[in-house]
C-alpha cells in the first residue's frame, strides 16, 4: 500500500502524459507515411504530406476568418475530398465539427443550425439551395457560406460564396494545430434522426474517437495501409470514425460521392479497396449488380454492416463474390459501432444458412468498450439463454459525452452508470446478444432512422386526415420502409399518391410512406392504437 499510495513523487507531466485525440494520427502519418497516397477522389490524389497540408490551410483559413476554438463547424457534404479534410481540419483549428445529413428537410436545417450555433456551414453545391433557405429562416447570427463545388461530378460553383478551393488557398500550410489539452474536450456534434421529436445534438470528446480508432483495426483484422472506401456517410456518426482512423495505420481513403454497385466494384479493381462500411442496402446493391457493373478481382474485402440484421440470403450471396461480412452495432450516441460478431472457428463448417443466421447476431463489446450487455428493466443482467428479452446497455470511453444543452435527456440516458440504448435484445449463452425489437417505433430504412412520429405528424396535417399510425413494412432493398395506416375524415376523400405528395412537401424523401392503406385503425378501450397489429398487416400490404 505504502508505494502506491505515494507514488514516490510519481505524476503527470508534459513527457509522460499526452491527451488522447485522432489528430494525433495524421500528424504522424505526414512523417512517417508521407509519400503514400492517403486521399483519392475523382481526379483528385494526395499523399500524407499533401493531405496535411491541406488540411492545415483549412484549419488556418477558419481561423483566418473568426472562427475560434470550441465554435462549430458545419459541413452538408457528400464522402468527397472537403469532407474527408474537415473531418481534421475543423479540429485542428479548436472547432467542433458538425456533420450534416444532406437529405434533411428545412425546417430540421434550420433547427439544427440554430440549435448548434454554426459559425461556418461547408456546403456542397448540390445542397446550397436549402441551406440558403434555412439560413433565410434561422434566427440570430447566421453562419457564414463555404461553397463546395465539385467539378468532376457536375456540380459547379454557384458564385454567391466563396469557393472551398479559393478558400483554403489563402491558408498557412504551417499553421500549428489547435491541440486539445484535455482529452475530454469537444470534437464532435452530431444530431439525431429525431426519433422522438426534434434530433438531439450528440457530443463527442477526443478520447472516445482516439480509441474507437485503436480499437476497430483489432475488431476489422486490419494491417498496414488498408484502402478504404468512404461509403456510410462521414455525417453518420462521422462516418463510424473510420477517416480518423485511417492515418494511424497509413491507409488510403476513397471517397465516393454516389453508392453504386459500380462504384464500389470500380474502387475494389482499380483503387485495390479493401474495406468498407455499409447498410444492408449496399450488400443487396452488391449482390444484385448488373453483370455490366461487376469487376474481378483478387482479394478478399471485408465488409461492416450495421443499422439492420442482413437477410441470410444476401450474406450468403455476397461472400459468394469475395466480400467477407462482419455485423456490428451501435449508435451516434457511441460514436458508431461498439459491438461486434466475433466469430468463432468452430462455427466455420456448419451450414452456410446456420453461419448467416449467426453472423446477423448484433455481438459482444468491441475492446473499446468497458461492458455492453442486457438487463432488465431493474438493471440486473438477464439470463444469457437466448429467449428472456431485455435493453441493451454500454459503458465504455467511446460513449457521448450527452446530448447538448438537453440535460434532462443525458441524465436520463446515464441512469444506473450504464447509457441505455433502447433497443430490446436476447443474451446468447457466449454472451452474444441479438436485437429482438426496438423500444421505440423507429423504422430503419437503408441504414437511416426513421421517426414515426414525425411522419404521423406530418400526414395529420392533411385536411382529409383524421387519424393516422405508421410502423415498419419490410422492404427487400432498403430492409424497412414507413408504412402508414389512416382513418379520414368523414365526407373527405384522399388517394395513397395524394397523401405521399404531401407528406414529401414536408419531409425529406427518406422519410415519406411507400405505401398508404385507408382503414379504422385498431385501439384499446383508452383510444390507443395497437401498433402491433398494424405491423401484422403491414408485412403483407
Amino acid at each position: 500500500m505504502g508505494w502506491m499510495a505515494d507514488e514516490k513523487g510519481l505524476g503527470k507531466c508534459q513527457a509522460n502524459y499526452v491527451p488522447l485525440t485522432p489528430l494525433s494520427h495524421l500528424q504522424r502519418a505526414a512523417t512517417v507515411f508521407a509519400d503514400h497516397t492517403a486521399v483519392v477522389y475523382g481526379s483528385h490524389r494526395a499523399t500524407y504530406k499533401q493531405y496535411h497540408a491541406r488540411v492545415s490551410k483549412l484549419a488556418s483559413a477558419l481561423a483566418g476568418i473568426g472562427v475560434m476554438p470550441g465554435d462549430v463547424v458545419t459541413t452538408l457534404l457528400p464522402n468527397t475530398t472537403a469532407q474527408i479534410e474537415a473531418s481534421f481540419g475543423v479540429p485542428a483549428c479548436g472547432a467542433v465539427l458538425n456533420t450534416v445529413n444532406t437529405r434533411l428537410d428545412i425546417g430540421t436545417l434550420t433547427y439544427i443550425l440554430e440549435h448548434g450555433e454554426a459559425k461556418v456551414v461547408m456546403v456542397d453545391s448540390q445542397f446550397l439551395s436549402p441551406v440558403e433557405a434555412a439560413l433565410a429562416l434561422m434566427n440570430g447570427a447566421v453562419p457564414k457560406i463555404i461553397e463546395v463545388a465539385d467539378p468532376d461530378s457536375g456540380f459547379l460553383a454557384s458564385g454567391r460564396h466563396p469557393e472551398y478551393e479559393d478558400f483554403i488557398s489563402k491558408g498557412n500550410d504551417s499553421y500549428s494545430w489547435v491541440m486539445p489539452s484535455d482529452e475530454w474536450e469537444s470534437l464532435a456534434l452530431n444530431y439525431t434522426s429525431g426519433t422522438t421529436g426534434r434530433p438531439k445534438g450528440v457530443v463527442y470528446h477526443h478520447r472516445g474517437a482516439y480509441l474507437m480508432t485503436m480499437g476497430t483495426p483489432i475488431s476489422w483484422r486490419m494491417v498496414l495501409k488498408p484502402v478504404f472506401m468512404a461509403i456510410v456517410p462521414l455525417f453518420h456518426c462521422n462516418g463510424w470514425n473510420h477517416t480518423w482512423m485511417m492515418p494511424l495505420l497509413g491507409g488510403t481513403v476513397v471517397g465516393c460521392r454516389d453508392v453504386s454497385a459500380k462504384a464500389i466494384y470500380n474502387g475494389i479493381a482499380e483503387e485495390g479497396v479493401s474495406h468498407f462500411g455499409g447498410a444492408p442496402i449496399v450488400l443487396n446493391m452488391i449482390v444484385n449488380a448488373r453483370a455490366e457493373h461487376r469487376r474481378n478481382f483478387d482479394h478478399e474485402v471485408e465488409i461492416f454492416t450495421a443499422g439492420a440484421p442482413p437477410a441470410p440470403a444476401t450474406l450468403i450471396g455476397i461472400e459468394k463474390l469475395g466480400f467477407n461480412v462482419t455485423q456490428v452495432y451501435g449508435l451516434t450516441e457511441t460514436y458508431g459501432h461498439v459491438v461486434e460478431c466475433l466469430w468463432d472457428s468452430i462455427w466455420d463448417e456448419l451450414p452456410e444458412s446456420d453461419k448467416s443466421a449467426l453472423k446477423a447476431r448484433q455481438g459482444v463489446a468491441m475492446p473499446m468498450m468497458d461492458v455492453t450487455t442486457v438487463v432488465d428493466s431493474t438493471g440486473t443482467q438477464i439470463p444469457m439463454d437466448g429467449k428472456t428479452q431485455g435493453e441493451i446497455v454500454m459503458r465504455g470511453n467511446s460513449v457521448m459525452k450527452g446530448y447538448y444543452k438537453n440535460p434532462e435527456a443525458t441524465e436520463k440516458s446515464f441512469v444506473g452508470g450504464f447509457f441505455h440504448s433502447e433497443d430490446i435484445a436476447v443474451q446468447h449463452s457466449n454472451s452474444m446478444m441479438q436485437i429482438a425489437d426496438r423500444m421505440k417505433d423507429i423504422i430503419i430504412s437503408g441504414g437511416e432512422n426513421i421517426s414515426s412520429i414525425e411522419v404521423e405528424g406530418a400526414i395529420m396535417a392533411h385536411p382529409a386526415v383524421s387519424l393516422c399510425a405508421v410502423v415498419a413494412k419490410p422492404d427487400d432493398k432498403w430492409g424497412e420502409v414507413p408504412c402508414a395506416f389512416v382513418e379520414l375524415l368523414p365526407g373527405k376523400s384522399a388517394t395513397e399518391t395524394e397523401v405521399i405528395a404531401f407528406v414529401r412537401g414536408k419531409l425529406a424523401g427518406f422519410k415519406t410512406p411507400k405505401r398508404v392503406v385507408f382503414q379504422d385503425l385498431p385501439k384499446t378501450s383508452t383510444g390507443k392504437i395497437q401498433k402491433f397489429e398494424l405491423r401484422v398487416i403491414a408485412k403483407t400490404a
